[in-house]
C-alpha cells in the first residue's frame, strides 16, 4: 500500500467544483460577453442583465477558488487521483452545461441560447455537448474506480 493513500472522492469533487466554475467561465465569456447571445437573466433591462451576468461571473470564480482550493489540499498530501480528477472535471463541466440548458433555458426561462425564430438547434446542441462532456467524465469515473479497486486488491 501506497505512503500517501488517495483520497478518490476528494479529488472527484474538487475537479468537479473547478468543472462547474470552468463551464460558467467559457458560458459566460464566450456566449455573454464575445458573442452577446444573452445575459443570465434576459427578463428585464440591459443593466439587470449586466448586474445578473456579474452575479454570475462571482458565483463561477467562487467554485474556482474552491476547487482550486480543495485540489491544493489533496496535492499537499499526495492524495490526488488523476482519473478522479479528471471524471470530476468532465461531470462538473457537463452536469452545468445540461443543468443550463434544461433548469435555466427551458424551465426557468432565464434566457436563451440565442434569440432566433428556430431554437431546436440551438437547444439540441447545447444540451448534446452536455450529455457528451457527462458520458465523459462517467466513463472516466468508472475506469478510475475499476482502477483503484485492482490496486486495493478487489475491494
Amino acid at each position: 500500500m501506497s505512503k500517501h493513500p488517495v483520497d478518490a472522492r476528494g479529488s472527484l469533487i474538487a475537479a468537479s467544483f473547478f468543472g462547474i466554475g470552468l463551464m460558467a467561465a467559457i458560458d459566460e465569456i464566450v456566449f455573454h460577453q464575445i458573442l452577446a447571445w444573452h445575459h443570465f437573466f434576459d427578463r428585464s433591462t440591459q443593466t439587470v442583465g449586466l448586474i445578473s451576468d456579474g452575479l454570475l461571473h462571482s458565483a463561477e470564480l467562487l467554485m474556482l477558488a474552491a476547487g482550486f482550493y480543495l485540489f491544493v489540499q489533496l496535492s499537499s498530501r499526495r492524495a490526488v487521483s488523476r482519473l478522479h480528477a479528471w471524471a470530476g472535471l468532465f461531470l462538473g463541466a457537463g452536469g452545468f452545461q445540461l443543468f443550463d440548458g434544461i433548469v435555466d433555458h427551458k424551465i426557468l426561462r432565464l434566457h436563451q441560447v440565442r434569440y432566433v425564430d428556430n431554437l431546436l438547434l440551438y437547444d439540441l446542441a447545447w444540451n448534446a455537448f452536455g450529455a457528451l462532456l457527462l458520458a465523459i467524465g462517467f466513463m472516466i469515473w468508472r475506469t478510475a474506480r475499476s482502477s483503484l479497486a485492482s490496486l486495493q486488491g478487489g475491494r
